[in-house]
């Protein structure tokens, strides 16, 4: 699978060009699905937010509303009860899975209870395209600070890659360097802070930044790495 991790979306020419590149066509040629489920997870989230979601409503051209050739919804709360047989075809068939924020560790377990975790190594050429949870889901931690499910067993998630994302950068009083810092002294691994005009590309292993924003690398030890 190829990742492109964001913290707001594609919302530059420089991420753009990148996702264009991922998918191998222009994105009005390439059919979508949006997946919704970290957003019930969040407390700042509900039947609004998903709603424009996944209806590419104003305010979200940075995802749903870039210009898809087609966009569904695969919700999975739902794929446990309607077996395999019917939603992986529809998953391999879609170019792109756009995949929003809310509660990481929620979108976590229900990647896992509902198959599509599992999925994932075989879906060599779709494009997997992250905002903020639906970026570090992928991660091995996201840390304790961004786990809002009461649920949650802890803050670990897929491991897909094998670092962490502390994401909107200077976009909250919360989301700071300095607040950045003191996460990733915590994470215990490599880490990246992005703001929402960064990604962070991941193609068979090799990791490229891309930006025309502000983002720091941390190191193991959480220290400033670039």
């Amino acid at each position: 699978m190829r990742l492109l991790l964001t913290s707001g979306g594609v919302t530059n020419p420089s991420i753009h060009s990148a996702l264009v590149e991922l998918l191998g066509k222009p994105i009005a040629e390439c059919h979508a699905l949006c997946v919704p489920t970290a957003q019930w997870g969040h407390p700042m989230c509900g039947p609004a937010s998903v709603r424009g979601f996944v209806a590419a409503a104003p305010g979200w051209e940075h995802l749903s509303g870039l210009g898809w050739a087609s966009l569904g919804v695969l919700e999975l709360t739902a794929l446990r009860t309607i077996g395999a047989e019917r939603w992986v075809p529809w998953v391999r068939e879609a170019d792109a899975l756009l995949v929003d924020g809310g509660d990481a560790t929620y979108l976590c377990h229900w990647m896992r209870e509902s198959g599509l975790a599992d999925l994932l190594p075989s879906l060599l050429d779709t494009v997997w395209v992250g905002v903020s949870a639906g970026s570090m889901v992928m991660t091995p931690r996201i840390g304790t600070d961004f786990v809002e499910w009461p649920g949650a067993p802890g803050d670990r998630t897929l491991g897909v890659v094998d670092f962490s994302i502390f994401p909107h950068l200077d976009a909250f009083p919360e989301n700071t360097l300095a607040d950045a810092e003191r996460w990733a002294a915590d994470i215990g691994g490599p880490a990246y802070a992005i703001d929402e005009q960064t990604a962070i590309k991941v193609v068979d292993g090799s990791i490229d930044v891309i930006s025309e924003g502000q983002w720091t690398q941390f190191g193991l030890d959480g220290s400033v790495g670039n």
